[in-house]
C-alpha cells in the first residue's frame, strides 16, 4: 500500500473559541487539485494521559466521576491533560495523586491514542500504573471522586456495565488486559 501525499493547507484561521478549545478552519488542497475546508480543534500540543492503576495483581482502581457530555456519573479510569514541563509519566503519576490519592512507582506505558484524529489532533498517552503508595494531591475537580475497586478477573462484568462508556477507557482497559495477559 503506497502512501499517500498529505493535502497542502493554504490557510488556517480560528472561527470559534472557548475557555477550553479554540476551533480552526482549515483550507487543504488535495494532491488531484480538489479544495475543501474541514474544521478541527486546535492542538496544544501537550497532550493528556489516562492511567489503569493496579492496587494489587488482582484488583484495578477505577474513579467514578461526573460527565458534562452525557450529564452522567461514569466510571473511568484516572486521567488529564499533560501540564507544561511535564513528561507524560510525571503527569500520570500527579493525575493519581489527585484522582484517586495514590502515587506509582512503576509505569508501563502501553499506547499513545489519538482521541479523534478527523477534528482533534491531541494525543492521549495510556499507562499501566504499578507498585502504588499512598499520597494526595488536590486536583481541580469540583467534588470528591468515588475510588472504585474492580477485581481483574471481572473485566467483562465492567465491559458490559453501562456506566463504563468512554471509548479511550474501554481501549485501555482491553490494552491493560492484553498487556498483563502477555506478560504472564
Amino acid at each position: 500500500m503506497s502512501k499517500p501525499t498529505l493535502p497542502q493547507i493554504l490557510s488556517v484561521s480560528i472561527v470559534a473559541q472557548s475557555r477550553l478549545f479554540n476551533i480552526e478552519q482549515v483550507r487543504l488542497q488535495f494532491s488531484n487539485g480538489v479544495e475543501r475546508e474541514y474544521e478541527r480543534m486546535k492542538n496544544h500540543g501537550r497532550g493528556a494521559v489516562m492511567v489503569v492503576p493496579f492496587i494489587n495483581d488482582q484488583t484495578l482502581l477505577l474513579i467514578k466521576e461526573y460527565a458534562c457530555g452525557t450529564h452522567s456519573y461514569e466510571l473511568g479510569f484516572p486521567k488529564g491533560m499533560i501540564d507544561e514541563g511535564e513528561s507524560p509519566q510525571q503527569a500520570a503519576n500527579r493525575e493519581l495523586k489527585e484522582e484517586i490519592g495514590y502515587g506509582a512507582n512503576k509505569f508501563i506505558s502501553l499506547k499513545s491514542l489519538a482521541m479523534a484524529p478527523t477534528y482533534f489532533g491531541s494525543t492521549m498517552h495510556v499507562f499501566i500504573a504499578q507498585d502504588l503508595y499512598p499520597e494526595r494531591l488536590e486536583g481541580d475537580e469540583p467534588e470528591e471522586l468515588e475510588v472504585v475497586e474492580w477485581p481483574l478477573q471481572q473485566v467483562d462484568e465492567l465491559l458490559d456495565n453501562d456506566d463504563f462508556s468512554d471509548g479511550r477507557c474501554v481501549a485501555a482497559l482491553l490494552m491493560a488486559d492484553r498487556s498483563l495477559k502477555l506478560s504472564r
